[in-house]
């Protein structure tokens, strides 16, 4: 009896030990090296090959023509302002954004003269619920941390982080987790 015992805590040992050993190597395998961030070099060599690809071809051609010179030129004028995070003067010009867009919800404005289009992303819940009060014509303070362009689009994309009507906060965009 005693010999069975004894043969039976051996096994349970040696199982367990192999299951722990395993259990460490899988851990092991599983930490991948992150990778490492492109050099400026490294970067330019993509950018060159991306403008080579039919995309690329296209957007160059876009960039030069009167349309993409007019949207790159309206989000360099709102491109300090960005940088700076500073208020920007806007009037709701449009409650909805150009046909086939798919940048979620957002709203068309003019600010300085130019239109934008003012994106908050993909409409979740309640979240843009008080910015569905806007009215055309509505004077608003916005704050932003990026514009950018599309030849898709015939304006200037302003990601929308901070929105003011009549000195009340209507949209502020909620701070990421976990990041910077």
């Amino acid at each position: 009896m005693k010999k069975i015992i004894y043969a039976l805590i051996l096994a349970l040992v040696v199982v367990s030990g192999l299951v722990f050993a395993n259990r460490e190597i899988k851990n092991e395998t599983s930490k991948k090296p992150a990778p490492k961030p492109l050099s400026a070099a490294e970067m330019k060599a993509e950018l060159k090959k991306w403008e080579a690809t039919p995309d690329g071809i296209e957007f160059k051609k876009w960039e030069a023509s009167p349309e993409g010179k007019k949207v790159l030129a309206d989000a360099a004028k709102i491109n300090n302002q960005i940088s700076a995070s500073t208020n920007m003067e806007a009037v709701v010009t449009s409650l909805s954004l150009p046909l086939g867009s798919r940048l979620g919800f957002g709203v068309m404005v003019r600010i300085n003269g130019d239109d934008y289009i003012l994106s908050f992303g993909p409409e979740k819940s309640n979240e843009f619920q008080q910015l569905h009060s806007l009215k055309v014509n509505d004077k608003i303070i916005i704050r932003s941390h990026s514009v950018s362009y599309a030849p898709k689009y015939s304006y200037p994309i302003v990601a929308g982080d901070y929105v003011e009507r009549d000195s009340k906060i209507i949209y502020k965009r909620a701070p990421r987790k976990g990041g910077c």
